[in-house]
């Protein structure tokens, strides 16, 4: 086992769960992170998130809480402001950057102006896809603030949703009444995470990731053996380091805290201008699946460590904004 990061052992509560469609990765994810903290001798309270868990968390009284909620209300700021208000030290993001970076709309207004490359895009009203295309074929639907790839369609000339999409064809218009439309990037899923060492943020490595079918949705990122992860990314070394350059500039810019993940699609068609930003993700998963752990694994760190790393981050982050309100 490495060294703790920790100088000391801690009460952590564990927060997880909840009511989003990613409750079962929130699930996952927590209990790695539960069962990790308690094999490095933490106190651990898990909380399963309800409309009581101001009231758990308290009677809990933990030195900190990580954050394993994946979605809303637990990304989007909800839960942050709750902590910041009962004055509870809480890893990963914080209200403002959460409510920025789940909202891709708002991701992009933050974002592009500083030079990071990002697809074009707009929001259409779900029933208007039943009149028109909002933009030529091909192009990608998803909803404005959901995680994992939930809600996610790539309608194509050839596809089975008919043109214009038919209404009874299953997919996110049924269930949102809103979509963010992009065009679609042939070519390359990669991803690349950042990680808050005492030192300052880290851009860990770039993994590509080649779904065995279809694209890299919420089933291929969950169900093992679905994608095949290719870590470090056999890409050209110009563009790994612009991955990790930009994840790491997306991470700064938006203000995330203790790690974060910014997923990307490159057409290896047109070199550095086919590279494009879809989304940084505040709170990226836990699971044994999930490309955090993995990269970190990758840069010498072992699990256990990780979510240490991420704790510490909390609390150092922390104890500067109480010396911020303090002065």
């Amino acid at each position: 086992m490495s060294v703790s990061v920790l100088d000391k052992k801690l009460h952590v509560a564990v927060l997880m769960g909840g009511w989003a469609n990613e409750r079962p990765v929130s699930l996952m994810s927590g209990e790695g992170v539960a069962k990790a903290l308690e094999e490095r001798g933490h106190k651990v309270t898990r909380i399963d998130m309800d409309r009581q868990v101001a009231a758990r968390i308290a009677e809990a009284a933990p030195d900190v809480v990580f954050n394993a909620l994946h979605g809303v209300p637990g990304e989007d700021g909800t839960v942050q402001g709750m902590l910041d208000l009962m004055g509870v030290p809480y890893t990963h993001s914080g209200l403002a950057t959460s409510v920025v970076a789940i909202d891709k709309q708002l991701t992009k207004q933050a974002l592009v102006p500083h030079g990071i490359p990002m697809p074009g895009g707009r929001i259409v009203k779900s029933a208007d896809l039943f009149e028109r295309d909002p933009m030529p074929r091909p192009y990608v639907l998803k909803p404005v603030n959901e995680g994992s790839s939930v809600g996610v369609a790539i309608v194509t000339d050839d596809g089975n949703y008919g043109n214009p999409i038919a209404r009874d064809a299953k997919g996110p218009w049924q269930d949102f009444g809103e979509l963010l439309a992009e065009p679609f990037i042939r070519g390359l899923e990669l991803t690349s995470a950042v990680v808050d060492f005492e030192d300052g943020p880290r851009a860990l490595a770039v993994t590509e990731l080649k779904p065995k079918s279809g694209f890299y949705d919420f089933n291929a990122k969950y169900t093992d053996g679905m994608t095949d992860h290719i870590c470090p990314a056999q890409i050209p070394e110009q563009i790994e380091k612009l991955c990790l350059e930009i994840a790491l500039k997306a991470h700064n810019l938006l203000g995330c805290k203790g790690t974060s993940r910014t997923d990307f699609r490159w057409d290896d068609e047109q070199g550095e201008d086919g590279l494009f930003v879809l989304e940084t993700n505040t709170q990226p998963g836990m699971t044994p699946l999930s490309l955090v752990p993995e990269q970190a694994r990758f840069a010498g760190m072992e699990y256990g460590e990780l979510v240490e790393t991420i704790i510490a981050a909390a609390l150092r982050d922390f104890a500067s904004r109480q010396d911020a309100r303090d002065g």
